[in-house]
């Protein structure tokens, strides 16, 4: 990823993220039903590193599948390249956990940017005190292969109904995670900080009371004019 791109999504919410895509007809790219374990991160921006679950057969997932050392779980975590985020399709499903504690310490200890996950994690209170990036849908005690088998890393996946190919700008904050074709990541994230500069100036004016007809959008060229008055006077 461009060093400047990432700079400029560290700056961005997802909300203004996705209207960009949607003005680019990408109406499908936030994650749902995922969370922050703690809101009070940056933002977690990587490139996606993904890994897919399929249900779990009995008889292919006992305990000791994790003395194999390509386990595709394991090598996920210590495959994930430095900087990127570990993407996981756990098909909706936080009855049993994606991963835990100890796996996500080792993404963090490797310089990962953050995971995410549709289904759960298990040890969250203390993922949560990592000071990590970590998404998912809801805490989930059981092991994974009580009903995931880990059958694939670096695919196309969907994780939370959002499509991800790997390589995809994976960008997550406060309110959730949004997936960014890599190919628009740059145009993209340019016009999130153009659109996030307008959008603090609004927010200041109706803060002052000023109504938003004529404002947002700016189809009056008072509007316009202050706009260009109160950005120079920001130094923005």
């Amino acid at each position: 990823m461009n060093p400047a791109t990432r700079e400029q999504l560290m700056k961005v919410s997802t909300a203004t993220l996705c209207t960009a895509l949607f003005k680019r007809g990408l109406r499908n790219q936030f994650i749902q039903d995922v969370r922050p374990l703690n809101s009070g991160l940056p933002n977690m921006v990587g490139e996606a590193f993904t890994l897919r679950y399929m249900p779990a057969r009995e008889d292919l997932n006992p305990i000791s599948v994790f003395l194999d050392r390509d386990h595709p779980q394991r090598k996920a975590v210590e495959q994930c390249p430095e900087g990127a985020v570990l993407v996981i399709d756990s098909r909706k499903d936080a009855r049993a956990a994606s991963a835990g504690g100890i796996l996500v310490t080792r993404l963090m200890k490797r310089g990962v940017a953050g995971v995410v996950t549709d289904g759960g994690f298990r040890d969250s209170p203390d993922i949560a005190k990592l000071g990590f990036a970590a998404y998912h849908h809801r805490p989930s005690a059981p092991t994974n292969l009580t009903l995931h088998q880990a059958i694939d890393i670096n695919v196309p996946i969907g994780c939370g109904d959002a499509p991800v190919f790997p390589g995809d700008v994976i960008v997550g904050d406060a309110e959730g995670v949004i997936v960014i074709p890599a190919h628009m990541a740059d145009e993209v994230a340019a016009e999130a900080v153009e659109m996030t500069v307008f959008e603090d100036f609004v927010q200041e004016k109706v803060l002052e009371g000023r109504s938003i007809l004529g404002l947002y959008p700016p189809t009056e060229e008072q509007s316009r004019t202050d706009f260009a008055t109160w950005r120079q006077a920001k130094g923005r």
